[in-house]
């Protein structure tokens, strides 16, 4: 069993596993992977908003608990964020191709740009109502999946079926990590200050927020990038 000390730097360390194979199998996915990835990585220097709060996991050096930072959470952020992006698209046999110019002055995409920042316009405001953080990030979210459904009708289906894609995706890592560290997310996750609702030994504003997750940023590179969802021609 490993100590408590690694279970965090392994776990977001797995994420890459998966990544990687991926990136190697469907060279059309890579430049959606490298993309995503990379913009979410930043969103692991937040972790200071969630620790203690949401959770309080044991880091290299003791970094989280000093300083609410650590090495381990860019390392998620990365192998997330790329998969969440393609595995829409990989399991469908999708890709991405270039809007034509005129469907880019359709009404509805006005509103183009103020749909993708909808979530970190939503977040700060949201974070200073008295509620654990995690609320405010599931919230956000939602609320930029939805905008991205309203603005783009067409990825409609990417952004429902991508969340729920990535909630069973997320699912088998956290039972892989209560499975290869009994009792880690009791000891680490917040859950008194959660809503005390577990499933299977997950926390539901976990497996929330995985949905949320998935539903944002498996179409945000086609909303950013102004490319649609097609099939993929071989």
């Amino acid at each position: 069993m490993i100590s408590d000390q690694y279970v965090w730097l392994a776990w977001a360390s797995a994420f890459l596993a998966p990544w990687a194979l991926l990136y190697l199998a469907f060279p059309q996915h890579r430049n959606t992977m490298l993309w995503a990835s990379l913009f979410t990585m930043p969103f692991g220097l937040t972790e200071p908003l969630f620790v203690p709060e949401y959770w309080n996991p044991p880091s290299l050096f003791d970094l989280a608990a000093r300083t609410g930072f650590d090495i381990e959470s860019p390392i998620f952020t990365f192998g997330i964020g790329g998969i969440a992006a393609v595995l829409y698209s990989v399991l469908t046999g999708r890709g991405a191709q270039s809007m034509a110019a005129h469907e880019k002055h359709h009404a509805l995409h006005r509103h183009h740009y103020k749909a993708l920042a909808t979530p970190f316009i939503a977040f700060p405001i949201l974070y200073f109502f008295s509620w654990n953080p995690i609320y405010p990030g599931i919230v956000a979210m939602t609320i930029g999946a939805v905008a991205t459904i309203v603005c783009r009708p067409d990825l409609k289906a990417k952004t429902w079926v991508g969340g729920l894609l990535f909630l069973g995706y997320y699912v088998v890592f956290l039972l892989g990590l209560e499975w290869t560290a009994p009792g880690y997310i009791e000891r680490v996750w917040n859950l008194g200050a959660l809503s005390g609702v577990i499933v299977l030994s997950m926390p539901l504003e976990e497996l929330a927020w995985a949905f949320a997750f998935g539903m944002y940023w498996s179409s945000v590179y086609e909303h950013f990038t102004w490319r649609r969802v097609a099939v993929v021609k071989h």
